[in-house]
Order: structure tokens, then C-alpha cells, then sequence
């Protein structure tokens, strides 16, 4: 999964992560909205816990097509045992574009997720395996 520890804020200056990526699945509520509403990625807790910080309230994924899709981290769903999920109706846009969405029941493609900065993400575009 991802090396380096997480993203660290002080005062005006943030320290970079090392390079590093973190391995998502996505998500859908099983709706499969044209819109793209309730589509999303699903983060493990092990990484939950070690890249983001329930206090910044929302992330920023930048996606592979230029957009910038804004979570809200700062709910319960997203750290409690089972959830864990980063939902944006962008998010749920860009895989119904690239016909990642919707996926064969049980086998949502796995995502790479690669912490920038703080609360900033970047989507890869690539599958993994």
C-alpha cells in the first residue's frame, strides 16, 4: 500500500508526502445514477487513518480529467468500521466517462490515490491489475 507517513501542516508551511500511492476501489451505492451521484472510492481503514485527518473537514481529488472533486471527510460513515468512503457525483462522472461504471456485481476496479499535499489527492487514471 502506501509508504511515507502523512501529510503534516505548520502554520503557513506544509511538508510534502514522499512519492506514494494508496490503493482505492470504487464505489457505488448500487443506484448507478447517470449523474454520477452515489459513485465514490472506498479507502482501507489502515489508510484512512494514516492519510487523512477527520479536522480538514473535506479532501480534494483531482481527477485524471482535470476536475477536482471535494469530500466531506468530517462524518461519521467515513471512520467508522465499515464505510470509509470519499463520495462525489464528480468522482461517479469521470468512471461513468472512462466506462469504468458501472462494474460487474463484486469487482469494482481498484484505483491508485496518491497523496499531494495535506488534504490534496490525485486519482490516477490507470487500473491496477
Amino acid at each position: 500500500m502506501g509508504t511515507g507517513g502523512p501529510p503534516v501542516g505548520a502554520g503557513s508551511v506544509t511538508v510534502v508526502l514522499n512519492r506514494c500511492t494508496v490503493i482505492v476501489k470504487a464505489w457505488s451505492n448500487g443506484a448507478h445514477h447517470p449523474t454520477g451521484a452515489g459513485y465514490g472510492l472506498k479507502v482501507s481503514a489502515a489508510d484512512r487513518d494514516r492519510y487523512f485527518r477527520r479536522e480538514w473537514g473535506t479532501a480534494t481529488i483531482e481527477l485524471p480529467n482535470g476536475v477536482c472533486a471535494h469530500v466531506n471527510i468530517d462524518k461519521d460513515s467515513f471512520w467508522n468500521t465499515s464505510c470509509r468512503e470519499l463520495i462525489s457525483h464528480e468522482i461517479g462522472q469521470w468512471l461513468l466517462h472512462t466506462r469504468l461504471a458501472p462494474w460487474t456485481a463484486d469487482e469494482p476496479p481498484d484505483l491508485l490515490l496518491e497523496p499531494i499535499v495535506r488534504n490534496r489527492f490525485r486519482l490516477d487514471a490507470n487500473l491496477i491489475g
